[in-house]
């Protein structure tokens, strides 16, 4: 058994277990390829209820110096809408900017990089 915390092994099980969706994104935000920012994949957000101890979630992408968070919705998400709204709200609460983008958008890599691009300039 793994001293790791659970929210580690988690995360390295959705890096190495990635859809063909996130990588093609991966591959345009990683090594600092985009706006020069640094992007995290499959990064745990640990955060703690009061008298309740700490819970997480993986965000799929993670820019920390914009406190961005990039969701890529699969279909399975279309059956979750009220699980993703309350993680939706905890993560806000957070202080953290959350972009939600659909499986398919990821087609048109130039149109949903400007999309990326215009959302973080409004920070």
């Amino acid at each position: 058994m793994s001293d790791k915390p659970t929210y580690i092994t988690r995360s390295r099980e959705l890096r190495q277990n990635m859809t063909e969706a996130e990588k093609r994104l991966w591959a345009v935000l990683r090594n600092r390829k985009f706006q020069g920012l640094k992007f995290l994949r499959q990064h745990p957000v640990v955060y703690q209820v009061q008298g309740d101890g700490s819970y997480y979630f993986v965000a799929d992408f993670y820019c920390a110096e914009k406190k961005f968070v990039i969701e890529v919705d699969g279909k399975i998400h279309d059956f979750q809408k009220e699980d993703d709204s309350w993680r939706e709200d905890v993560l806000k609460s957070l202080g953290l900017y959350i972009l939600r983008i659909r499986n398919e958008e990821t087609g048109n890599m130039s149109v949903l990089m400007d999309k990326i691009k215009s959302e973080i300039e409004r920070l």
